[in-house]
């Protein structure tokens, strides 16, 4: 894949709220601060950049299934978001827990070893930030069994 320039624009409606633009076809989508600053109309930043990565990881184990013509579906991502202060006192994203389940039991998936030792070193957003935020990935089947 070439370089390229994924550009969103953001335009203040009120406040803390702001619509996002993604450009044509992509719906705007509205964000907000949750209270007091804002009034949760939309998804805050910490929730945008939770997704982010959550939606990322997904497609990464999913793209990384479908190599080997699997069908891992439904794909659930649940990420878990660490909010606090940082040593100079500033509210930072400490950390995020993202937890992908398979809509199948792990036995039905053949080279599921070897997915998932490497789908997450294709994941875009997460290798992206990694270095600044540390990301830990488990993976559970359908049946509730922890993969990773």
């Amino acid at each position: 894949m070439s370089e390229q320039t994924v550009t969103v624009r953001l335009a203040q409606q009120r406040d803390y709220r702001f619509e996002i633009d993604f450009g044509a076809p992509v719906p705007a989508l509205l964000a907000d601060e949750p209270p007091p600053l804002g009034q949760s109309t939309g998804p805050s930043p910490v929730q945008l950049l939770a997704a982010a990565v959550g939606n990322c990881l997904a497609d990464s184990l999913l793209f990384a299934l479908r190599k080997y013509k699997q069908a891992p579906e439904p794909i659930a991502a649940e990420v878990h978001a660490e909010v606090g202060r940082n040593a100079e006192g500033r509210v930072r994203v400490l950390a995020l827990h993202a937890t992908l389940t398979l809509g199948v039991p792990a036995d039905t998936l053949a080279h599921l070893d070897r997915v998932l030792a490497q789908f997450e070193a294709f994941c875009t957003v997460t290798q992206s930030i990694a270095p600044a935020i540390p990301v830990t990935v488990a993976v559970r089947d359908a049946q509730g069994r922890t993969l990773k």
